[in-house]
């Protein structure tokens, strides 16, 4: 089984079709891993996109739940704040439904998936050691998938040698899954956030035990034009070419 996974598409309907369509043929199901809205220009076009799609996972991050109130938008800063009241306004009431139906954690043996983590699946950054060593006794599958942070990682657990490592993976980069316990994120779709604009996903096979990040570039531009037309905060505006 071929599995493509998404993470963070944050309204970015150019970066998500890129992806749909450099990925097509190439995975048999699609699991989702949070944040369909916030930041970017196309709520309504992202969540029905999604809907039609019809993955076999999908969850809520933090900026679905402040959308449906279900965290305090007063918790983000100013222009994600901004984003959280715009979206509100925008959403149909069938696609605010929608994203009220996803959860922030999901299990499907011998995968845990979480948004952020397993310990905290709305709102908490795997981006160091010891937050990810702790986040490994939340979780009883071999393998744990986060977004959140829109940045392509791995941590590694050696169970028999008692040591952690961290990886930032690179486009093209394949993955053993037999090499331990494991953290993976496949960075963002509509906001990626290492420094590369790139659009970011993964594909897991199931049956050779891999896991492969991949680059796309898509047309910021386009997207950027959207949000300038709707009067989008600038700084997100400019920060989706620098992949920050």
């Amino acid at each position: 089984m071929r599995t493509l996974v998404i993470s963070d598409i944050h309204a970015n309907l150019v970066a998500l079709e890129a992806v749909l369509a450099a990925a097509a043929g190439q995975y048999d199901r699609l699991w989702f891993l949070g944040d369909l809205v916030g930041y970017g220009p196309n709520p309504n076009e992202c969540v029905a996109r999604l809907r039609d799609l019809a993955p076999d996972v999908a969850l809520s991050g933090n900026h679905d739940w402040a959308v449906l109130r279900k965290l305090d938008a007063d918790e983000f800063n100013d222009d994600a704040r901004k984003m959280v009241h715009w979206t509100r306004r925008e959403l149909t009431d069938e696609n605010m439904a929608y994203l009220d139906s996803l959860p922030p954690r999901h299990t499907t043996p011998p995968f845990t998936l979480a948004h952020a983590s397993p310990r905290h699946p709305v709102w908490e950054y795997i981006l160091d050691l010891q937050t990810a060593e702790e986040n490994f006794d939340y979780f009883d599958t071999p393998y744990c998938l986060v977004g959140h942070s829109h940045i392509p990682a791995l941590f590694v657990l050696d169970e028999v040698a008692g040591m952690l490592n961290f990886y930032l993976v690179g486009d093209g980069e394949t993955i053993d899954l037999s090499r331990g316990r494991l953290i993976l994120n496949p960075g963002g779709v509509g906001q990626p956030r290492d420094g590369d604009p790139r659009a970011a996903y993964a594909l897991l096979d199931d049956e050779a035990r891999t896991w492969t990040i991949h680059r796309l570039a898509y047309d910021v531009a386009e997207t950027q034009r959207l949000m300038r037309d709707l009067k989008l905060p600038p700084r997100l505006i400019e920060r989706l070419e620098y992949g920050m």
